[in-house]
């Protein structure tokens, strides 16, 4: 497998999408009841630990888009940077959704991809609903079916996750 997560990143840089691809995610435990770690429930950490990430990556993202204009001009723009554990790629729409993906190091260049995602995808299942909230304020995020069923396939049709 070698993407292993997905996000959105609405103008308010509020996470309005997230999904993990990781095995270890799909076999962690359902009891959210289980009180351990200092009476905290399961899910409660889950949802904390999910938030610090989601704020470290758009902190992460908005700090590279930054020094990438002020040491290279207002015309450069950040795309992706690699560690030795992972990839993050970048792409942001005219109306300032930042769609990023982290996947193994060694996949190529992205930026099509979260392209495609984004136009083919997002435009057409979540802009183009008359059910969907045109902004995604307070937290509310991207609820729609079509959108995640749609996102799997295509993940397995580019051959980013197994079948």
């Amino acid at each position: 497998m070698s993407v292993y997560s997905f996000y959105i990143f609405d103008r308010h840089t509020e996470c309005i999408y997230s999904k993990r691809f990781t095995a270890a995610n799909n076999t962690q435990s359902s009891r959210g009841s289980t009180l351990q770690n200092g009476d905290v429930p399961a899910s409660l950490r889950k949802a904390s630990k999910d938030l610090d990430e989601t704020k470290l990556i758009f902190g992460t993202i908005f700090s590279l888009r930054r020094m990438a204009k002020q040491l290279g001009g207002a015309d450069d723009q950040f795309l992706s940077y690699r560690t030795g554990e992972y990839k993050l790629h970048y792409f942001e729409t005219p109306t300032q959704l930042k769609f990023v993906m982290l996947t193994d190091p060694r996949v190529g260049n992205m930026r099509t991809v979260l392209h495609q995602i984004w136009a083919t995808l997002f435009v057409e299942y979540v802009v183009k609903s008359p059910l969907a909230p045109a902004e995604h304020t307070g937290g509310k995020g991207v609820a729609n079916e079509l959108f995640e069923g749609g996102l799997e396939r295509f993940m397995v049709s580019m051959g980013l996750l197994p079948r």
